[in-house]
């Protein structure tokens, strides 16, 4: 007859390979979500608007952001991370993306909210770019999944201007 050891190896290779085709079925079932996230968001303040000392100008603004993540999550979806960028072009750079607010999103039911915040990170440009300048807010997330490859989307939000002077 088989060893013990023998026994166990092929109790632990059929564990590990029915395991993995388990992973490689919960990867492929995601390809049958098509999400259909929305989100809004409203510029409710300036804060303030000024030129820091090194000649940088740098904004803080008031909030209200309002999203529907829930069609992101699927039963192998661990968590969604989600972040608001404000984006606009200067003549050196043709994109400039700052982070202005992120969560981490555990779970279906809190994959829908509003909030009213100021931005979390500061809103700065090197240099003196920002007076006047028109800008897009967009909402990006990244779907971390149990198993399988993450998925990124955003939705790109138009029509922001900051003011043409310090403040």
């Amino acid at each position: 007859m088989h060893s013990f050891g023998y026994r166990l190896n092929a109790l632990l290779t059929l564990g590990v390979t029915t395991l993995a085709l388990m992973c490689a079925m919960a990867s492929f079932s995601d390809n049958f979500n098509h999400p259909s996230p929305s989100a809004n968001v409203q510029v409710m303040n300036v804060n303030w608007f000024q030129k820091q000392s090194s000649g940088n100008d740098e904004v803080s603004l008031t909030l209200k952001i309002s999203a529907d993540l829930q069609s992101t999550f699927t039963w192998n979806t661990k968590q969604v991370f989600a972040f608001l960028a404000a984006e606009y072009e200067t003549p050196g750079n043709s994109l400039n993306q700052i982070s202005l607010w992120d969560s981490i999103i555990p779970s279906k039911e809190r994959a829908k909210f509003t909030i009213h915040t100021k931005n979390k990170y500061r809103l700065i440009d090197q240099g003196s770019n920002l007076r006047g300048k028109e800008f897009n807010l967009t909402l990006h997330w990244h779907v971390m999944p149990k198993t399988g490859k993450m998925f990124a989307d955003k939705i790109v939000m138009t029509g922001y201007r900051l003011p043409v002077d310090y403040r």
